[in-house]
């Protein structure tokens, strides 16, 4: 039957943070298992989707990559609507990176849902001679806030897969609890106004 039947759930997580902390590599990662290491920054925004299966579900994780716009500050409203997760990356040899996520925190709540289920993540765990950015303090810092947290490696896969699935399986947790019934197609937003958007835009059926 058409593919509209493969999976149950569409969502969509963002990355955000600085410049160069790792996120397309992530992405990457997770979306073709691939790491790149003269990764160019990207101009424009990218995304890449990958089905996984989560409990009895079939979730398909559509994640978009600000590749490169975060020095212009040019990240529009448009990024963040309708995702139901963000992974918000610093570089744990960075502590600039990491001395922004407050800010990047406080854009992700202007613009998106504000039931968004949000990781922080320490990338580049595998520079752990380089580390300047303690564990604990970040952990700390993710618990203050209501933050998931995980260290990552993009480089040698370390906790990747289960950075995605866990924000997955959260936003999923979300989603039932509200009891959102929605048709398999529609990107669940966890409280959307616009329903009848999705209505009128049969758009992916033929992917």
């Amino acid at each position: 039957m058409g593919s509209d039947e493969a999976y149950n759930f569409v969502f969509k997580v963002v990355l955000i943070g600085e410049s160069g902390v790792g996120k397309s590599n992530l992405l990457s990662r997770f979306t073709k298992n691939e790491f790149n290491h003269d990764s160019r920054t990207t101009i424009g925004v990218e995304f890449s989707t990958r089905t996984v299966q989560l409990n009895n579900f079939t979730i398909k994780a559509q994640i978009w990559d600000t590749a490169g716009l975060e020095r212009y500050r040019a990240i529009t409203s448009a990024y963040y609507r309708g995702a139901v997760g963000a992974l918000l990356v610093y570089d744990i040899t960075k502590h600039l990176t990491y001395e922004s996520v407050e800010r990047w925190l406080k854009e992700l709540y202007e613009h998106a849902d504000p039931h968004i289920v949000v990781m922080l993540i320490g990338n580049k765990s595998d520079l752990e001679s380089e580390r300047s950015v303690p564990t604990e303090e970040a952990k700390d810092f993710a618990e203050k806030k209501g933050l998931l947290f995980l260290e990552t490696s993009a480089l040698d896969s370390t906790n990747v897969e289960a950075a995605f699935t866990t924000v997955l399986a959260e936003i999923h947790k979300k989603v039932s609890s509200k009891e959102v019934v929605r048709g398999p197609m529609s990107a669940v937003t966890l409280n959307s106004p616009k329903a009848e958007d999705t209505e009128k835009k049969p758009c992916c059926k033929n992917i």
